[in-house]
């Protein structure tokens, strides 16, 4: 290769994207995002339950450490900000089990009961998106007694 070949094969490396192959990069964004965003848009609703779901199962770690320092689950009058603050308890966790107490992806409290009437230990659900109990599909509750796994 002579050294003026190997000039402008460099020159062309470094010029950078045509017009041309910007534009046709800008166009296969689009194609994807009109075929990928309804998808993921259509589906709010079931994204929101999911992080109630996750948020639930947070929470649950976040007790059965509590229980294990101390010995017990919060009471219903303690209720969750016990992960945060320490109620008063010997073996409690100085940096606490929770930053903060979430609400649900609705904006709403987690309902916390201590001894629970569905589980023994405690009872925790997010209302869902209509803010009352019960409901169906879009506005199901997420309860802590009927998450799989």
């Amino acid at each position: 290769m002579s050294q003026s070949s190997i000039i402008n094969h460099r020159s062309s490396i470094a010029r950078g994207f045509t017009l041309i192959e910007l534009m046709i990069v800008v166009v296969i964004l689009g194609l994807l995002a009109t075929t990928v965003m309804p998808k993921i848009l259509s589906k709010p609703d079931q994204a929101r339950q999911t992080k109630a779901a996750v948020d639930i199962r947070s929470i649950q770690s976040a007790l059965a450490m509590f229980k294990t320092d101390t010995g017990r689950f919060p009471t219903t009058s303690e209720g969750l900000q016990a992960l945060v603050a320490n109620p008063g308890l010997k073996g409690f966790d100085s940096e606490g089990y929770l930053e903060r107490v979430p609400n649900d992806p609705w904006g709403n409290p987690y309902i916390y009961i201590s001894p629970g009437l569905h589980s023994k230990d405690y009872d925790l659900e997010s209302l869902g998106k209509d803010g009352e109990d019960g409901g169906d599909d879009k506005d199901g509750d997420i309860e802590s007694w009927n998450l799989q796994g």
